[in-house]
């Protein structure tokens, strides 16, 4: 990796990991044990608001195998994966809603997010990781051209 030292460059996925699944714990938390009427408010509120059934469960697999699994290491690049829809789609939601400042309930923390399980997936798993997933493939080479 270039400008990293020996040893140290699976640190900064590694860092980004334990960021994202604490960010989910986080979430969970909040649906299950702040929020007023608790997790059936909160998914009552995306069904009324118009979105299938499919979503909120679809949102919640997400949550919990980010929190399960991107912490320890399983398949954080997989994980990652899995939950750009879902950020996407939170950002479109509040998007439309609020527009795209933070301090207006807008899209840009999703947007963010959404930017940082991109850095996962291209970082791959970091250090430390228990399942590693595979690695991105290599890109072609590029064809030589004369003139």
């Amino acid at each position: 990796m270039i400008g990293s030292r020996e040893g140290t460059e699976g640190y900064g996925a590694l860092l980004l990991r334990l960021l994202l699944g604490c960010l989910f714990i986080a979430h969970l938390y909040w649906k299950i044990a702040i929020l007023d009427g608790g997790l059936s408010t909160w998914w009552n509120g995306l069904v009324s608001a118009g979105y299938p059934a499919l979503v909120p469960a679809y949102v919640l697999s997400v949550e919990v195998l980010g929190a399960l699994l991107l912490i320890p290491g399983v398949a954080a690049r997989y994980v990652a994966a899995y939950a750009v829809p879902m950020m996407a789609g939170a950002a479109q939601f509040w998007w439309v809603r609020n527009g795209f400042y933070f301090t207006k309930s807008g899209a840009e923390l999703p947007l963010v997010w959404l930017a940082l399980l991109l850095v996962q997936i291209v970082l791959g798993d970091g250090a430390y990781a228990l399942v590693p997933s595979r690695p991105l493939p290599a890109p072609a080479p590029s064809p030589k051209t004369t003139f």
